[in-house]
């Protein structure tokens, strides 16, 4: 090897060109002018022209078939009140939070029954009453993966529940 060589370190991510020859190592000096000392058993030296006659092929990469199941949208359901019933005002404020309850345990089943793998449920951010019932229910659930007491707990209108 020979002053203004280009070479790389063993073991190391690091390219330069000889800047002087000692007689234990060499004086590389890196793309950024710094100059390193290495000896002569970590030099490496980079001739491009080893490479020409070799032929690089490259191959098709293979796409996984993805599922029908897995390419469906999540099942949504939007649990305000003004879109469970036609007359809203006509019912106390337990009967709607019954009649949300109903609707989201009817839903959770049709996802079961249909074999569905994701729900979301949209409660809203209001007072929290609603959002508590919702977490009370999916609590009470076997095999539903869903994200609590996470970082938009309190924040987020609605919850993902992944079934199993």
């Amino acid at each position: 090897m020979k002053i203004g060589d280009a070479v790389s370190i063993l073991d190391d991510d690091f390219r330069g060109h000889i800047t002087s020859v000692k007689p234990n190592g060499y004086d590389v000096k890196d793309e950024f002018g710094f100059v390193y000392f290495f000896p002569k058993d970590k030099v490496l030296l980079l001739d491009k022209s080893l490479y020409d006659d070799i032929k690089v092929s490259v191959k098709k990469e293979n796409t996984k078939p993805v599922s029908k199941k897995h390419k469906k949208e999540a099942f949504r359901i939007d649990l305000h009140f003004e879109n469970l019933v036609k007359n809203p005002h006509d019912y106390e404020s337990f009967e709607r939070l019954m009649i949300q309850r109903e609707k989201l345990l009817e839903s959770i089943e049709f996802c079961r029954k249909h074999k569905l793998k994701r729900m979301i449920i949209i409660h809203g951010i209001g007072d929290g009453v609603l959002q508590n019932m919702v977490y009370d229910v999916i609590r009470g659930l076997a095999d539903v993966e869903y994200d609590d007491d996470g970082f938009f707990y309190h924040q987020s209108g609605s919850i993902e529940l992944i079934f199993k």
